[in-house]
């Protein structure tokens, strides 16, 4: 969705991308229309002239000449483009076929979907103090369709069939009678939903027409159509990705504005039946052994067999999937998965689907902001339960201390220490920043609690906390959270004692809840330490948080900053751990550890590479991995440059964990044929720990296959049981940092944590590699094919989390903002004890992006107080058998008041 800012810039896209005598060549694209309730208002004739689209620019009305709208001004918003693409396959069907059969299929679809966007449209209201805003249901778009892609150097364009509909900025207010520009906001956030329905009513339209289609992860292809055409005509695609690759650029915005920046002029003079021609002669000089044939690429299929899937089975996929690590949703977006799970299945509507979700009784919906955003009864019960678990028990417990022992430590720390030594609640809380010593504080607090004759079981959320951290620090005992809910024997050890909870801030709901029932059952108590403003939870609930402001625990602050030594740079930090960005980024720009540079990453590496070789301690940080892949490249070769990395390299396979939702796992489209399963559980016929390659993905079913050449077909009902990973190769030398990615054994069976930092210490002629972990001194030995591990010379915020070293280099392009935030910014700027480094080509729009908060709402907060009770309520005549009892009367927090729920 392209937005033009001025009548100039709407009117050279007009006559560059739009219009037939300046953009078109010769009959590959199509005359423009009129589309949108607002032309006939208008009096607009079908076609697009350019008179008429210049005088909408410019806010005149094209038949009377008068002003369009109440406001004229020098930088107002002209128009939206917003574009519909068809699958490659059926560009390719178009293209090959004799008629416009799937030219008038594809416009119906466009058009469907633009009917709709209509129907959404609104207005702002800002008249007698009022700030809301008025659905009006009428638009006007210029509709052009385009039929070929922008040609690669030395070739003819490809096939390729898109429509750009340029949506001008006005509406018809019926209230006050009159031409208004319109609210586009909500548009734009809901156009993945608009952009998967058309994909659906555009593959159920080429279905009705006797052609069978098959799901891909985001839309659909025709059968019939090899991948080896689709990939013949795809070299615009893999021109620009090339170009995104050699630049690091991931996001599909900053993709598009590559594009714009590499292309090729159209070329002149060949007709549509010229190039017909041509690209079956491209089909045909395939190899045959890779599908050739032009003629017969594409026939019309008999009809299929027909699915017993419904609305409902798409609804409940959708559900699956986007509340397994969310607790509130737009609907819209639950809309957009399920019309993307249902693609190939024509027999069920896009508005059985809408039926279907409307009426689904596990479904709470909530109007805010003008957006419906939704959860489910079963995350609001999870919730609640939660709450009250955590609530039951608080001043009601005998203190371990009636008044604190004396202790070394002061100021804050000494007061956190008092507080869980005193307290009558079963559940506290320390929320610990990044740098204030929690560490110290943990220690004197569980020695004066064993002093009070009570044992402290520590655990953690991850294992590299849990076995690396908490161990290191002198915790020998401690193990995951995960390991404490499925042991028997360590939660009897739990009998009246004390659990304490390290970076509690990493729990998820369902895993806190069970934690609060444990000790309640045992009589324990629950210390949870951890950091909100630190990254949350992948799976569903950012439970600490919710504990403290919706139900209300108590919670003692430790915000004294003890790890960054400089007061400039431990101010900034400390500003970053209240939320002030703005004022932290100009503490950071203030001392010159802001660098707003093009050539980001030679300075990076170069500064990095110096720290290292003073004998300090350095770590590189960015939001994604494909930039930290880049700059992982150019780090290498410094470092073998300055004989830190050995020539001689190897090439070990690596395997990236697709993160695919439980939904994801249980759908058979999703695979691909050469992904690795990795069984975390056995299963019929799969043993705990097993890798199986994917040989075949169908429409229901996945086959796999061992070492030993045994294929199975996955159990796709045991999805809980398995991951689904990438396989590909890193290259590594003596030297070379690595970071596990996946909790194991090496081959002498010692424990690999997930997110340990190992050094390559060599490697063998046989594919042995020796690892040393350079905190612990441990030493490893895996095989070069042991898969889960990465380079660790650039690492993401969140394998960053716990770390400490001297200087830190965060590599932050405008790449890497869709993935900047308050936390991400928080944690990497906090890990150095002396320096940070930033480096960006854009230090406006960081500080935009770095001030983004992000925090996941819970499902209690989007109903608010007085809605939250109307649905207790009901749940409770509804779902007895599930509803927690009534909770007791809320305790007042630490500042007096009630807490919100």
């Amino acid at each position: 969705m392209i937005q033009s800012r001025s009548a100039g810039q709407a009117k050279a896209y007009f006559s560059d991308a739009l219009l037939k005598s300046d953009y078109y060549v010769n009959d590959q694209e199509l005359q423009g229309f009129w589309g949108g309730r607002m032309a006939a208002r208008l009096g607009l004739g079908s076609e697009t002239t350019k008179d008429d689209f210049f005088a909408l620019c410019e806010n005149v009305h094209p038949m009377t000449g008068e002003k369009l709208t109440p406001r004229t001004q020098e930088n107002r918003t002209v128009g939206y483009d917003i574009n519909f693409h068809a699958p490659k396959s059926v560009s390719v069907l178009h293209a090959v076929s004799g008629d416009d059969h799937i030219l008038d299929l594809f416009r119906e679809s466009v058009t469907e979907i633009m009917t709709e966007i209509e129907h959404d449209s609104k207005t702002r209201i800002r008249r007698n103090g009022i700030y809301d805003d008025r659905p009006t249901g009428e638009l006007l778009w210029a509709h052009f369709v385009h039929q070929t892609a922008r040609p690669v150097e030395g070739h003819l364009p490809d096939p390729h069939l898109h429509s750009h509909c340029y949506v001008m900025n006005a509406t018809w207010d019926n209230v006050e009678e009159r031409i208004k520009a319109g609210q586009f906001r909500d548009i734009k956030r809901n156009m993945p939903c608009y952009q998967a329905k058309f994909h659906k009513v555009l593959a159920d339209r080429l279905t009705d027409h006797g052609y069978q289609t098959r799901k891909t992860t985001t839309s659909f292809d025709v059968k019939g159509v090899p991948q080896r055409v689709i990939d013949l005509f795809s070299k615009r695609t893999d021109e620009i990705g090339r170009a995104a690759k050699e630049k690091g650029i991931t996001d599909p915005k900053e993709k598009d504005a590559l594009g714009a920046k590499t292309r090729a002029k159209k070329q002149k003079g060949a007709s549509m039946t010229e190039l017909r021609s041509d690209w079956i002669a491209q089909i045909r000089a395939l190899p045959a052994e890779k599908g050739g044939d032009g003629d017969r690429i594409v026939r019309h299929a008999p009809d299929a067999e027909k699915s017993t899937l419904t609305a409902q089975d798409f609804v409940d996929y959708a559900i699956e999937h986007c509340f397994e690590r969310a607790s509130v949703m737009d609907g819209r977006r639950v809309l957009a998965v399920a019309y993307t799970r249902a693609i190939g299945h024509a027999e069920v509507s896009a508005k059985e689907i809408e039926d279907a979700f409307a009426a689904d009784p596990r479904i709470v919906n909530v109007m805010e902001g003008g957006r419906e955003m939704c959860t489910t009864r079963d995350v609001l019960s999870e919730e609640k339960r939660m709450v009250d678990t955590a609530r039951r028990d608080q001043g009601n417990i005998p203190p371990l201390y009636e008044t604190a022992p004396e202790t070394d430590l002061m100021g804050q720390q000494g007061q956190a220490v008092a507080h869980i030594l005193t307290t009558r609640d079963r559940v506290s809380i320390i929320r610990g920043k990044a740098g204030t010593g929690k560490t110290t504080l943990m220690k004197e607090a569980v020695r004066l609690i064993e002093e009070a004759g009570k044992s402290v079981i520590t655990v953690a959320p991850t294992a590299r906390a849990a076995r690396g951290v908490l161990k290191e620090e002198g915790f020998e005992n401690a193990t995951t959270v995960a390991h404490l809910l499925v042991d028997p024997g360590l939660q009897a050890q739990l009998k009246d004692q004390v659990l304490w909870v390290d970076e509690a801030g990493l729990l998820g709901t369902k895993d806190m809840t069970a934690l609060l029932d444990l000790t309640a059952r045992m009589n324990a108590r629950l210390v949870l330490a951890g950091d909100t403003r630190q990254h949350a939870s992948v799976v569903r609930g950012d439970a600490l948080r919710i504990l403290n402001t919706v139900a209300g625990i108590p919670v003692a602050e430790v915000s004294k900053i003890y790890r960054q030594q400089r007061e400039q740079f431990r101010s900034a930090v400390e500003d970053l751990g209240e939320g002030r960005v703005d004022k932290a980024f100009a503490k950071l720009d203030e001392m010159g550890s802001i660098r707003d540079m093009q050539d980001s990453t030679s300075s990076l590496v170069d500064d990095y590479m110096d720290t290292l070789l003073r004998g300090k301690t350095g770590l590189v940080i960015s939001p994604t991995h494909e930039q930290g892949d880049e700059i992982t490249g150019q780090i290498r070769e410094k470092l073998r440059d300055n004989g830190k990395l050995g020539i001689k390299e190897i090439a070990v396979k690596r395997l990236h964990n697709r993160h695919f939702t439980d939904a994801e796992k249980s759908d058979a489209h999703n695979f691909t044929p050469g992904d690795i399963v990795q069984f975390s559980q056995n299963a019929p016929g799969f043993v705990r720990g097993s890798q199986w390659k994917v040989v075949h993905a169908g429409d229901s079913a996945v086959q796999v296959r061992n070492d030993d050449g045994t294929t199975r077909t996955l159990p796709l009902d045991k999805r809980d049981r398995f991951d689904v990973l990438s396989e590909s190769t890193i290259p590594l030398s003596k030297g070379d940092q690595l970071r596990i990615t996946r909790n194991g054994f090496d081959a002498e069976k010692k424990p690999l944590n997930n997110g340990d930092i190992l050094t390559v210490l060599s490697v063998y002629k046989s594919g042995r590699i020796k690892l040393q972990n350079q905190q612990s001194k441990n030493i490893y030995t895996i095989d070069a094919d042991f898969g889960h591990l990465a380079h660790a010379h650039c690492i993401t915020s969140y394998a960053a989390q716990g770390k400490t070293v001297d200087e830190v280099f965060v590599y932050q392009p405008a790449a890497t903002f869709p993935a900047t935030d308050a936390k991400q910014f928080y944690v990497s700027v906090s890990r150095a004890r002396d320096a940070v480094h930033i480096y960006t080509d854009d230090k406006e729009d960081l500080l935009h992006h770095a001030a983004e908060l992000r925090d996941r709402q819970s499902a209690l907060e989007l109903i608010g107080r007085s809605r939250h009770a109307e649905l207790v309520h009901h749940l409770r005549h509804t779902t007895p058998d599930t509803t927690p009892p009534a909770p007791p009367p809320p305790r007042k927090g630490r500042d007096g008041h009630e807490p919100e729920i």
